[in-house]
Formats: structure tokens, sequence, C-alpha cells
């Protein structure tokens, strides 16, 4: 099991207003000035207070179940659907990753929500969001350049509750992550703490690929990303 560990910079991550407004499905008009300063205020508070984090180990030794479309790592059975399976089954090895913002902007955001200021609390919930998903990126970004050194490719990074592949598999993944991976905890409901955090896992071999935009090839019609990726 091979552990690396980053820590980024806000300055790192490239969100910008322009960003945010897009994936809130914002529409310029008479409140323009008022919603584009929210967002500049929440971007600037952003890059005072998280601290983004990401880390990754690698499992080798990985196998397939074609019937009931699974993935067993280190003896661990992972019941991922015909929707992941499909994208990770040529790969020879996996990266089980995870990666935070912190703690402090979903605090914000809820302090806002109880001061009734929703759309501020939305806004920097949307920014939490965005900066934990700009820093998987970046994560996925510098794992594929070091399994390009073996002449390996990545597939897309999937997480459980997405694709159709249970939340409550978050338990048996954190089995395979040391304690306090990146400083976060998993509560018994299956949800991370800090809440703006992601997880899952990227398929890594000589035969995979990985694909610019997969909406099309998932079944979550609820996801706010769908439109925003489609576009």
């Amino acid at each position: 099991m091979n552990r690396t560990a980053f820590r980024f910079g806000f300055s790192d991550l490239n969100l910008n207003v322009s960003h945010i407004e897009k994936v809130i499905g914002y529409e310029k008009g008479e409140n323009q000035a008022l919603v584009t300063g929210m967002i500049g205020e929440a971007l600037l508070e952003a890059e005072k207070i998280c601290e983004i984090k990401a880390e990754y180990v690698i499992w080798q030794g990985i196998s397939f179940n074609n019937e009931e479309k699974s993935l067993q790592v280190n003896g661990i059975d992972f019941n991922i659907g015909k929707i992941v399976w499909s994208q990770l089954k040529k790969s020879e090895s996996v990266a089980v990753f995870l990666c935070t913002a912190g703690e402090k902007i979903s605090d914000l955001s809820r302090k806002y929500m109880y001061k009734k200021d929703f759309l501020k609390g939305y806004i920097y919930d949307i920014a939490g969001s965005e900066i934990v998903e700009a820093a998987a990126d970046i994560m996925q970004e510098k794992l594929s350049v070091a399994v390009g050194n073996e002449n390996k490719s990545v597939t897309n990074r999937f997480s459980p509750g997405y694709c159709g592949w249970n939340v409550s598999e978050q338990h048996k993944l954190f089995r395979l992550i040391p304690e306090n991976f990146c400083g976060i905890k998993l509560t018994g409901s299956a949800l991370m703490d800090p809440i703006k955090s992601v997880s899952g896992v990227i398929g890594i071999g000589h035969n995979v690929k990985f694909r610019p935009y997969t909406c099309n090839i998932c079944d979550d019609k609820n996801c706010i990303y769908r439109k925003f990726k489609n576009a």
C-alpha cells in the first residue's frame, strides 16, 4: 500500500466568481452586483480559512466479479454496480482517495443559514463543494502523471453514493485507508466529517481510459453538476 498526501493552496484551484455563478445556475440580471459580490466575498474568505488536503493509497491485486458487477480490494467486496464496474473493469490496481476543504467553510454556511441569510449560506455551501472537487481534480492529475511514468492511465474517479454505488459502502472504503486519513472521519450513517470532503476510487492500468465527461453514463438525475457539465 503506497500512500501519497498533498496540501493545496487556494490559488492552486483556479476557482473564480464566474465558475461559481455557472454552478449555481445564476443568470445575470438586476441583482448581478449583489450575487457577484457575495460570491467574491465567499471565495476571499475561503482562501483564508480552508485547509485543503488530499491523499490516496494504491492497492494492487484487485479482482472483478463479472456476474455480480463487483470489485474486490484486499479481500473486501464492493458492490459497485454496473455503471462503475463498466468503467473500472480493465483496471490492474485502484487508488482509494480522500479530499477535503476542511470544516470551516461548512461552519460559515450553517452560520448564515441559521441567520436566515439563505442565499449567502447557499453560496458558501456551493463554494465548499467546488473547492473540494477542484482539489480532487488536481490530486487525480498528479496521480495520472505518476502512473504515466509506468505507461499506465487512470479512469475517472467514482464515489459511493453516485452512479448506483450505495453510499453505505463508505464504511468498507474507509477500511482500506489509514485512520485519520486526511483528517476525515466517518459517521455511522456513512457521512464524512468535515462535510466538504469526497472519497472514492480511481482505476489504474494499461488499458483504462479517462473520459472528460461521464454524465451520460450516470443515472443520477438529481446531480447538480449534470446540467453544468453537459453545457
